[in-house]
């Protein structure tokens, strides 16, 4: 009966990490460039009673043992990075990748920072930075006299500057490539940092070595499904209430035993 509330309360702690990550994909439905994420549980030890495979009694081989479970726990908070859909925005800073690869961008510590969300902005030196202020890598200024700034689907950047006849050459955009990018670390602020998982960053021009290509006034939304969250958030409910009544069932039990003369 002890067994019975240990797996039961395994389980409520279980559903309850599976609300919260589905909570935090709802939170973000419409956040710019979120990847949703995905709880993945594994079951506990066995307390081996009888393994399979044993000799009986009667000199036979046993088809089936008896192995009780121990419940449930958590194993690990996936990534899924599908692409969002298209949001078409008009304005010349706003960028996406169609496809796989992350913009660099500098980080106040100095270390370089991966996102997906493409917002981005002018400052006061005409730097293209994020909405928090930190600036793109490879550094894009813009004059502050362009009449109107240009980005290619292969990352190179021109802008048409009063008085001059032909567009001028103002960089290239590079994107970063991970073999695993559900190893990397999330930091916030819409920003993921390499770790040992993720491996070294591949950074190369949009389009290459098997990245997206990049287009310009548009914005990739979240990839969260609303209709499959909810869908999922009703499921984690009605498991957690489950293990919640083997509790008080278990409980119950327990107190007939107690009673008894």
């Amino acid at each position: 009966m002890l067994r019975s509330l240990q797996s039961a309360a395994t389980g409520m702690e279980a559903q309850q990490q599976l609300i919260d990550t589905l909570s935090n994909n709802i939170a973000n439905v419409n956040t710019t460039g979120f990847k949703k994420q995905r709880a993945h549980f594994n079951d506990l030890l066995y307390q081996n009673i009888r393994a399979p495979g044993l000799n009986s009694n009667q000199g036979t081989i046993a088809p089936s043992g008896i192995q009780v479970g121990t419940g449930v726990k958590l194993a690990s908070i996936d990534r899924i990075f599908s692409e969002g859909a298209i949001k078409v925005t008009q304005n010349d800073t706003d960028l996406m990748i169609e496809g796989r690869g992350f913009f660099r961008v500098q980080q106040q510590d100095g270390s370089i920072g991966y996102t997906r969300d493409g917002t981005f902005k002018r400052s006061a030196d005409g730097r293209v930075v994020t909405s928090e202020g930190l600036p793109l890598i490879p550094e894009v200024v813009v004059p502050p006299n362009a009449l109107s700034l240009r980005v290619g689907r292969d990352g190179v950047v021109t802008a048409q500057v009063q008085g001059e006849v032909e567009p001028r050459n103002l960089g290239q955009i590079q994107i970063a490539n991970f073999v695993n990018p559900a190893g990397l670390n999330s930091v916030g602020r819409n920003l993921f940092s390499m770790s040992p998982a993720s491996g070294e960053p591949i950074v190369t021009n949009p389009g290459e070595n098997g990245t997206g290509y990049l287009g310009q006034g548009q914005l990739e939304a979240s990839n969260v499904n609303i209709v499959d969250e909810m869908v999922q958030m009703i499921v984690g409910q009605r498991a957690y209430e489950l293990n919640s009544k083997v509790i008080k069932t278990g409980d119950e039990m327990l107190a007939s035993t107690n009673q008894m003369r």
